[in-house]
């Protein structure tokens, strides 16, 4: 069985990122097909076959990825994939509309139906800090490739979701039916940091976005002036260091390693935003840590309340600041939020899409 792995863009390290190297994990001799590709950032796959489209010999292409927006149809249907028995497009914008041969098996694992097309369009257009003229053009370019999307999808054979909330919107704006298999979290060095006894801080952080929703958890913390810890980079890393008092510290980028004994030592991980899936909250639970989420999305699907998490229901501060006072009062069992994470592990992903793959090949094939 000769396999294809295809991603997007590899120009930043998240979640996505992190599914391709469990790809491939278990496929190390496919090659693996990007649109674009900035190598100085991905050290650790070096060694793997990376085959860029023709926008990674583009100048700027690798930097300013966005601005190369209108040629990613062209660029995602050159992608040469003749000759194997199966692709994988990991996605969640436009590689599920390569063009494979047709005997060859495409299965997309789909983070989600690319947001700026479907579930959050008008969102993405109003908060864009561009001219009129490009704000009134946009739309129009977007529903173009809205109908693109919707054909791209078409020429996927299987769909994989990375959640149930994922699946659903894949059901809604596709049409498509797809099975679930949760990303992979690393587990085994997680739970090995496990301690009964954890520090006297609260955890935030990733991508400091603004759709990650730090800045509700800045004022919560400002308002308890309990001890708060936030790590990552990301554009409102700056607006949010002026906001704080002096009880929230902010450690910037950290390493695997770093981060593991942060999850480790916290009382509780703050997750405030909607995800698709959500890494973190998991692997804080892998850490023997519980979790206050916002219910809503995949979190819904790997916190287990008053077992392993809290949530709160609506992104207002008073919300929050109940759900800490409420963590507070609990008693959490370490063992048990630690066992219930497990079912994230890389190994059970690598078996779920091993299978999954192995056993559609062979009845495709028939």
């Amino acid at each position: 069985m000769k396999v294809a792995i295809v991603h997007d863009f590899l120009v930043q390290d998240g979640g996505a990122e992190r599914v391709l190297r469990a790809l491939h994990d278990i496929w190390p001799e496919a090659p693996i097909f990007v649109l674009v590709a900035d190598m100085e950032r991905f050290a650790d796959l070096a060694k793997a076959d990376i085959r860029e489209s023709f926008l990674g010999k583009i100048p700027g292409a690798k930097k300013h990825s966005q601005w190369f927006l209108p040629f990613m149809v062209g660029a995602t249907e050159k992608l040469d994939l003749r000759g194997f028995d199966v692709v994988i497009s990991e996605t969640s914008a436009f590689v599920k509309g390569v063009l494979t041969d047709e005997k060859t098996l495409h299965i997309c694992y789909c983070h989600t139906p690319t947001r700026y097309l479907w579930s959050e369009s008008s969102e993405y257009v109003d908060g864009l800090r561009k001219p009129r003229l490009v704000k009134w053009i946009l739309p129009r370019f977007l529903s173009k490739l809205r109908q693109w999307d919707y054909a791209a999808a078409g020429r996927v054979d299987l769909f994989v979701a990375n959640s149930r909330t994922v699946a659903d919107r894949i059901r809604k704006f596709y049409r498509r039916v797809s099975t679930v298999v949760y990303p992979p979290v690393d587990y085994d060095k997680l739970s090995k940091a496990v301690t009964n006894k954890p520090g006297e801080y609260y955890l935030a952080g990733g991508r400091l976005a603004y759709y990650k929703c730090i800045d509700l958890v800045v004022w919560t913390f400002n308002r308890l002036g309990l001890p708060l810890k936030i790590f990552g980079e990301g554009p409102e890393l700056e607006h949010l260091k002026k906001t704080t008092r002096s009880n929230i510290e902010f450690v910037g980028r950290v390493s695997d390693e770093e981060k593991i004994k942060l999850f480790a030592g916290a009382k509780a991980f703050i997750h405030p935003q909607l995800e698709d899936f959500g890494i973190t909250p998991v692997e804080s639970m892998s850490a023997g840590r519980p979790v206050i989420a916002y219910r809503a999305g995949g979190a819904v699907e790997t916190v287990v309340e008053g077992e392993t998490g809290i949530f709160f229901d609506n992104q207002e501060w008073s919300d929050l600041y109940e759900a800490v006072l409420k963590c507070e009062k609990t008693v959490w069992d370490s063992e048990k939020i630690m066992a219930h994470a497990e079912q994230f592990s890389q190994e059970n992903f690598a078996d779920s899409m091993k299978k999954f793959v192995e056993d559609n090949w062979e009845k495709y094939r028939k």
